[in-house]
């Protein structure tokens, strides 16, 4: 059972999200709050799998929370969910160690994938969330894509396709049965693969992923393996 904490401070907004979280088997929203630092002191008492925030909220807004939770609870799995994709809140998350990315616009499936993958350790970033970091982070996206491209062809196939996993916010286990690999081997790649890239997280990873294209490659050939064999 994935256990989530809720936070938002608009009372409507968490009682559809609570509604879309209520109908996997697999979640429980096992506290609500407001604001940011009732979020915190929930989190204290509950120790959720998945905090689940808002980005504006009087008081302690989301991020400032999601920076202080990885601080005091790095075993929690942040992810934003907000109305707003501004390159800045984005910025500011990811500095804050966040886990993923979601807007309240978003297909509800979203949210369901989003929390499963933050739970397994894994990084989700909505499809306009990504746009949106290529976009306005990068200062023009096929500038960024060549810069993005460069980085990638550093891995060998094996890795690549682990990174093109890691972008689609597949956990460990997954990545491991979908390549047919042991997941010791998939750990030792995802370390080697955040070493080569200078990415400090999964999270960064999947950006890169998203940015060099690897995603809609991956898309447009069927999931085959586009960089032929495994090394």
């Amino acid at each position: 059972m994935i256990r989530v904490l809720l936070a938002d401070d608009e009372a409507m907004i968490r009682a559809g999200v609570r509604a879309i979280l209520g109908s996997d088997p697999e979640i429980e929203v096992v506290a609500e709050a407001g604001d940011g630092g009732r979020a915190l002191e929930l989190a204290r008492v509950h120790d959720p799998d998945v905090a689940l925030l808002d980005i504006r909220m009087p008081g302690m807004d989301g991020l400032a929370a999601a920076a202080e939770l990885r601080r005091v609870q790095p075993g929690i799995a942040v992810v934003v969910l907000t109305t707003f994709d501004e390159g800045d809140y984005v910025a500011r998350a990811l500095a804050a160690g966040v886990k993923g990315f979601l807007l309240k616009a978003s297909d509800p499936r979203e949210l369901l994938m989003g929390v499963h993958a933050a739970a397994k350790g894994a990084a989700f970033l909505s499809p306009r969330i990504a746009h949106r970091v290529i976009t306005e982070l990068s200062g023009g996206a096929l500038e960024r894509r060549s810069a993005a491209r460069a980085r990638v062809a550093q891995l060998t196939g094996r890795e690549r396709e682990v990174l093109t996993c890691v972008g689609q916010g597949l956990s460990n286990q997954e990545i491991a049965e979908r390549l047919q690999i042991a997941e010791g081997t998939v750990k030792a790649h995802v370390s080697a693969i955040l070493h080569r890239i200078g990415a400090s997280n999964r999270v960064r990873a999947a950006i890169l992923a998203h940015e060099a294209g690897l995603i809609d490659d991956w898309d447009a050939i069927g999931g085959a393996r586009r960089h032929g064999g495994a090394q």
